[in-house]
């Protein structure tokens, strides 16, 4: 905790320099031009005065803020969502169109026009004043004032580029500080299984030889039940150690889960309604998160001597995957419990926030006569 004080601290450190430096050029770029000739000794002599327009500089630097934190904080993030890149740069670009505009418009307001500054009057019969409107008499100072504008609109572009360089290079952080806690939580995860796993080729000869003699005794359902036991172990064993599988590997595990979980109950006890769209083979997903809200459904949303449903569905549309399951919910239905026989809600909120950061949504609606769980995952 004190270390990430200690950053944010630096990063603010950081950001006032930045914006003194920024401040200090604009101060010394944006200049009032205030010329006029006099006549000494019958020779014309013209004088220039430059005087640093302040007001004009916090104006800049305000805008320049504006047009920073808004476009590192705020319009970045939302045009992600957009599918076509011309709409995105369009966004960007039409944004510092307008705080670039806005810049000038204030400036209009508050600092006066270019006209009143060159202007100075002079008491001396002796000094002509020389209106700035008279382009072909100063082409030097006319020159001058444009450089200023092109380095103006250059001043707002640049800043446009750090604040996107800023936007970037905080998200890979961020992406590798998640990617890392990934990586020591998969680990940890790992270590545990392994502590506690059987091993496997023992287990999966021990199913077999039950598949065999629950089918020699004409044991139809048994053996069914075994068999799908025996390929949820091989999935939980092999398959799921990958960061991704295939959709609808993950589906056929759901219904493997639900048909070893009504076993337990009567016809009538345990009423499930499984549905899900056709799916595209190219989908893939993180293995093992729908079984905490299956096994959750089962757990605490059926009772015996009683008629339970409940509702699982799944759909995929445009890569924007919906997963949903509703069940009774019982007096007795508080919430997801951390215990020896399951992964509680906060560790399922923790594996989301993981692997699918800013890519998820979580809803759970626990009301007196049902519980429901929404979830949303972007798949792009």
């Amino acid at each position: 905790m004190l270390r990430i004080k200690r950053n944010q601290l630096v990063e603010i450190v950081l950001h006032v320099l930045f914006w003194a430096a920024i401040f200090y050029t604009t101060g010394n770029s944006a200049k009032h031009f205030q010329v006029f000739r006099q006549v000494v000794n019958g020779k014309t002599e013209q004088i220039v005065t430059i005087k640093t327009a302040y007001t004009q500089s916090f104006l800049t630097l305000s805008m320049l803020m504006l047009l920073f934190y808004s476009v590192a904080f705020w319009l970045l993030k939302k045009i992600m969502t957009f599918n076509s890149s011309m709409a995105r740069v369009a966004t960007v670009l039409g944004w510092t169109a307008f705080v670039f505009m806005l810049d000038y418009a204030l400036t209009l307001i508050f600092v006066s026009p270019a006209s009143d500054i060159l202007k100075m009057d002079v008491a001396s019969t002796t000094t002509a004043v020389l209106d700035f409107k008279g382009t072909s008499q100063d082409p030097v100072i006319f020159r001058r004032i444009g450089l200023f504008q092109v380095t103006h609109v250059i001043t707002f572009l640049s800043m446009l580029g750090i604040a996107i360089a800023y936007f970037f290079s905080k998200e890979w952080i961020k992406s590798e500080f998640l990617r890392k806690q990934l990586e020591a939580h998969q680990l940890s995860t790992e270590i545990k299984f392994l502590k506690s796993q059987v091993n496997p080729h023992f287990l999966f000869n021990t199913l077999n030889n039950l598949f065999s003699m629950a089918q020699d005794k004409g044991n139809d359902e048994l053996a069914d039940g075994i068999s799908k036991l025996s390929g949820m172990m091989r999935y939980m064993i092999y398959e799921s150690n990958a960061e991704t599988v295939p959709l609808k590997n993950e589906i056929e595990y759901i219904k493997s889960c639900i048909a070893l979980n009504k076993l337990r109950y009567a016809d009538h006890e345990a009423i499930v309604d499984f549905r899900h769209s056709e799916l595209s083979p190219d989908l893939f997903i993180a293995p093992m998160i729908f079984i905490p809200f299956v096994e959750n459904a089962f757990k605490h949303g059926v009772t015996i001597n009683n008629t339970s449903f409940i509702d699982i569905a799944i759909s995929v549309k445009d890569k924007e995957l919906l997963f949903t399951c509703t069940n009774k919910n019982y007096s007795f239905v508080k919430k997801m419990h951390d215990d020896k026989s399951g992964i509680g809600l906060a560790n399922v909120k923790r594996r989301l926030d993981l692997l699918y950061p800013g890519k998820h949504e979580l809803l759970i609606k626990n009301d007196e006569d049902k519980f429901r769980v929404e979830l949303k995952i972007n798949l792009n």
